[in-house]
């Protein structure tokens, strides 16, 4: 079977059984369907196009097949976070040995910390040994999109955002079903996780390294993630600029590297590969907002 086949049987089932509104993700786990506008555009949907990312996600079948057939190279799908019926809520645990990173001891350190008993819920296992744990959400609660606040390692998936689907491939390989398989219920979670989720920001501060090591690691990324723009070749520029900024912008908000330098080292990089200033800053305006919200 291909990974595409496997990736729209995938989402079509989880659409039935959980009523998960999906959309198809390509093999760098972005939505697929490239957007029928210009960066920068306010458009959710209304012109009735393809191409909106989260907001063209759906539990209907036929719409599922529909955004699939457009999207020939995806591999994997997204579940959309924040949405009827379950407003589903989820944690990224991403243990990344070189880096020194650990999300999961991160997240049992907090949950002691702060006195939070976390229930058995569905929990897939990522390409790299990370996880990602899922959980319902109370109606009217607007949980944020935000990488290391909580903790090293642990970025939260929340209104606006998705989760990869078990059954996706990601360039690092497949997402799997860590649950046991007769038990998939989807647990409420925690109101005390919950309110450390929707506080406001505060960068965490590594217990087991000083802040100039911080720095020093994120200052490594960001050398990488301008080489990344930097290689673009036609046509690739403002998607690699798009992504290269998300990179650095959750390295800022955990601490890492500051969000403005960052920022301004993205940008040269983009002038430098010939994309014209507004269409630059408005790539990264987007990206800065989707990664650490409105300023």
């Amino acid at each position: 079977m291909s990974d595409w086949q496997n990736a729209l049987d995938n989402a079509l089932q989880a659409a039935a059984q959980h009523q998960f509104g999906v959309i198809p993700l390509s093999l760098t786990k972005l939505p697929a369907i490239k957007s029928p506008h210009d960066k920068g555009h306010g458009c959710k949907g209304e012109c009735g196009q393809l191409g909106h990312g989260i907001h063209d996600a759906s539990s209907d079948p036929d719409r599922i097949r529909v955004m699939f057939k457009a999207a020939r190279h995806a591999t994997g799908y997204g579940i959309a976070c924040g949405r009827p019926p379950h407003f589903l809520i989820g944690l990224d645990l991403d243990r990344d040995s070189e880096k020194d990173v650990d999300g999961v001891w991160e997240l049992r350190r907090l949950c002691a910390r702060k006195g939070i008993a976390v229930p058995r819920t569905v929990i897939i296992r990522t390409p790299r040994g990370g996880y990602h744990a899922w959980w319902t959400g109370p109606e009217g609660v607007k949980v944020p999109n935000r990488a290391g606040q909580l903790a090293p390692g642990v970025d939260v998936r929340g209104s606006g955002g998705y989760l990869v689907g078990p059954g996706s491939r990601g360039a690092r390989g497949l997402y799997t079903l860590a649950s046991a398989p007769d038990d998939v219920t989807v647990h409420p979670i925690p109101e005390l996780l919950l309110q450390l989720m929707t506080a406001d920001k505060e960068r965490p501060r590594r217990a087991d390294g000083t802040a100039a090591n911080t720095f020093l690691l994120g200052g490594r990324a960001l050398v990488g993630l301008v080489r990344h723009v930097l290689d673009a070749g036609e046509g690739q520029r403002n998607n690699r600029l798009f992504w290269a900024a998300c990179k650095a912008f959750e390295h800022a908000a955990a601490g890492r590297l500051d969000a403005d330098q960052a920022e301004d080292a993205l940008m040269r990089a983009a002038i430098e590969v010939g994309l014209p200033d507004k269409e630059a800053e408005a790539t990264l305006k987007s990206a800065r907002g989707d990664v650490l919200g409105a300023a």
